[in-house]
Parts: structure tokens; sequence; C-alpha cells
């Protein structure tokens, strides 16, 4: 379909002198596109040449694109009429800001899919949750029968795709602080599902961060909705500087309109009536934190998508891997993935999922956030915590500090180890029949690993083959 936004785009980038920031999974495709629209391409990555991948160097260098690398290459950032930054390259590093100032445009495909694209956009942010989410929202849409198209953090890089897409798709978008940061356009439909600190390893505040977080929403007119968690004291007060339709969700309040989880139902709220959508037993996911981000994806989905459909899909909903992920059982314990679990407030979310005694498997890099909040549910909800990682000593100290309070006599079972497979081997010896063994290490994974997800493939195979 005809496309007046990219093709002015196209029109204009011939020739152009075009920076690429970062040779991870969205801007690869972009240098194919780039390369198309005959632009004169510089790639940068900052990791040495001999880490990257020798197919995509030898298609860089097949193009004639010249290729920068090392830890330094930023240094050589100079003279671009635009900048295609990655996400974990922050537009407020100064050699972005200093490009900026000279004229360049400083943007990411991320943005460019958001200016260019014909149809509504759904985006998703929040500090947890959302992968769950943005997927619930995905699997409800398609079971109406929309054309779908998911991006951001998940599915594939969307914006070369632009051009297939029709006015009467849906494109369903997670979004991180890094994605959002800087941009200038927001999604049709916003949700933020929490906000609490998170990746202040990167961001140089969490004023900065929840800045970030605001931009989802901060540029859409009155026709725009926004979906904000109630319970959560930032989003709550988000209504006051939306433009458009706000919806609220709450788990912890019976709102007079939104959608809440209550008394085991989930509910649709309007003028003060509550309508029964569905009750959580017959959904696969477990816990809370699920709950609201059900409530969320309905709230999301309302104005497109009848109530008999969105319960459908969400019963049939298995998850998403990595997210309290069923494992396998072993002499009566089961054993859950939760590798996702990257902050103490991930964590925390799925040690209250469970009625049962927990055998916890904690720590990884050190993200620079507070652990003492998930001492007291660890306190709580564990029979015993297996520790490794960077964060070992963090966690260990923020647990004893609040054992202390209680009973500076009492003992709490901890064991400290340095690898996964150490703390799985532990874990399998000490975790009594009737426990669950949770891995939900409240910790990013670099330290050891070169994401979650790679972590939570490590520990299933090491759990299949006790």
């Amino acid at each position: 379909m005809e496309n007046l936004k990219l093709d002015a785009f196209e029109r204009n980038i011939k020739g152009k002198r075009v920076a690429v920031i970062g040779l991870g999974v969205s801007n690869i495709p972009l240098i194919d596109y780039l390369h198309n629209l005959m632009a004169k391409v510089t790639v940068f990555d900052e990791r040495d040449i001999s880490k990257l991948d020798e197919k995509t160097v030898n298609k860089i260098e097949g193009y004639g694109f010249e290729l920068v690398t090392g830890k330094n290459a930023l240094h050589f950032l100079r003279g671009y009429n635009i900048i295609f930054r990655s996400p974990s390259c922050l537009p407020t590093t100064l050699q972005l800001v200093s490009e900026q100032k000279r004229g360049a445009i400083v943007t990411s495909e991320i943005e460019m899919l958001m200016n260019t694209c014909p149809c509504k956009i759904i985006g998703v942010t929040g500090s947890d949750g959302k992968t769950t989410t943005t997927t619930l929202i995905y699997e409800i849409l398609k079971k109406k029968g929309y054309n779908c198209h998911l991006g951001g953090n998940l599915g594939i890089p969307l914006f070369t795709k632009v051009r297939e897409f029709n006015e009467n798709d849906i494109v369903v978008l997670e979004l991180s602080s890094f994605q959002l940061m800087g941009m200038e356009v927001s999604p049709d439909i916003a949700v933020i599902t929490n906000i609490s600190p998170n990746h202040l390893d990167k961001h140089k505040s969490y004023e900065e961060y929840i800045e970030a977080k605001k931009t989802i929403f901060n540029y859409q007119d009155k026709n725009g909705i926004v979906v904000l968690n109630y319970d959560n004291d930032i989003t709550r007060e988000f209504k006051n500087e939306a433009e458009g339709k706000v919806i609220y969700f709450s788990s912890k309040e019976k709102l007079e309109d939104g959608i809440i989880y209550d008394d085991g139902m989930i509910k649709s709220c309007e003028d003060g009536v509550r309508k029964h959508l569905l009750n959580v037993k017959n959904v696969h996911l477990r816990g809370v934190h699920n709950y609201e981000n059900i409530c969320a994806a309905i709230a999301a989905t309302s104005s497109l998508v009848d109530s008999k459909t969105q319960v459908e899909a969400i019963e049939e909903f298995k998850g998403v891997e990595h997210r309290l992920e069923f494992v396998r059982e072993i002499n009566g314990v089961k054993w859950y993935n939760d590798s996702i679990g990257t902050s103490p407030t991930r964590t925390s979310a799925g040690l209250n999922s469970f009625d049962e005694k927990i055998v916890l498997i904690a720590g990884g890099y050190d993200k620079n956030l507070d652990y003492e909040p998930l001492a007291k549910p660890i306190l709580e909800k564990v029979s015993k915590l297996v520790l490794f990682g960077n964060t070992t000593t963090k966690i260990y100290d923020a647990v004893i500090k609040e054992l202390s309070k209680k009973d500076p006599t009492a003992v709490f079972p901890i064991y400290k180890h340095k690898t996964l497979e150490q703390v799985v081997n532990r874990a399998y010896k000490i975790a009594e029949p009737g426990e669950v063994v949770l891995f939900s290490p409240a910790s990013a994974s670099f330290d050891m690993f070169k994401n979650f997800e790679e972590r939570g493939e490590k520990f299933k195979e090491l759990v299949m083959r006790i």
C-alpha cells in the first residue's frame, strides 16, 4: 500500500552518510535495507571484530560499507546525516549528543517504525511483566482475526517490513526504557505495567528511567489510550500527564472504572458496575503479578476485541518461556525456571506465586539495585536460599539484616556457590518432597551469560540431567 512517510524517507536517504551503531538483532536487517537504498553507511560496534559474526562482517564489507570496531569506535562518529542507535547506546551518549548538535538526526529502528507505520500500534513497557502482557495482547488480537505484527524486544525487527503492512493491521511492541529514551513518538495504545528501580547501571538516575518510560504516552493526542497500573504509586499519577483516555487496572483496589483482579476473578468495572470476565482457576498463568498482566492486556484490547474472545485467548495461553516455566518434577519436588527474574521485584512476584515452601536459587550480575526489599519475602516464602554470581554478597547481607531485626539469634539456611551447576546440585540435595525449587535470580545474567534466555536454557539443561 501507499506509504507517503516511508516514501519520503527512502527518497531522502539516498546518498546520505548514515551511521548504524551496534550489530544487534534489530540493526542487521536495517543494514540490508540501507544498502538497497544506496545510502553511504558506516557501521560502529564497540566489540572487537573477532567477537562479531563472520558472515555479517563479510556482508558489510561486500556492500562496500565501512566497519569501525573496538571500545573506542564511537570516537570516530563524526559528520553523519542520520544515526541509527541501538537500544544499548543511549541518546545521552556524548558522541551522539555532539553529532546531534552538528545537525545529525539521531533515531533508531523502532522509532522509524513508529514514524512510518500505516496502522495502529500498541506499545507495552514497564519494569516487570512486559513480555507476558505484550504476548497476551498479541494472542487476543490474533484470536479475533487481526493481522498482527509482533516486534520491539519480541518477534522480528519490523521497520524494514513496514511496506507490507496494511492500515487495518495492528503492530504490538514490547518497549524497553532504552528504546523509548529520546523518542518523539508514542503508540496509539500505551501500556505501562509498573515502574520500580531497574537498569540503574545504565541510566544515570531513577528519575531518568521514569522519564524514559513516560515517553510511551507523552506524544499521544486526545485519541490515544493509556493503560496504567493503579497500584503503582508512580504509574497511578501519570493520569495527570496523559492527553488521551486513561484505563486503570488493579489487583488491590475495587475501582469504579477499569479492570480488576478481585476474589479469584478478573472483572471489568464501569461506573461502579462490575462484570465478571473470567475465573483465574481457568488460566495457565499463576501468581497475582500474572493476573495483573491479564488485566492490562484486557484493558489494552477492550476497544478492539469483545470480552468473549479475550477470555478464550487468555484461557488458551500457556505462558512465555523463562517466566515461571515448569521444568520437571523430581522426587516430589517441582522445578521452575524464572530466569526473567532480573530484579528484586520480579523475584518477589515469583515467590508470591507459590503456596508451597520454596528453595530459591538467586544471584547474578549487579545492576546497582537495592536488595533489602527482597529480604522480607525471602524469609516469608523460602525454606533455603542458594546463591551464586556477583550479587551473592548483596542478597546475603540483605537477608541477614532483615533476619536480625526479627530475631538476632535466628539461623536461616543460605548456601553460596560459584557456578550455576553447583547451585542446581545443591538445590537437588536440600529440597524436600512438596517443596518447589525456583530459579529466579533477582539479577541480570551478564556476569556469566549472554542474556537471561541463555541462562534459563542452561538451568533447564542442568535440571533435566539430574
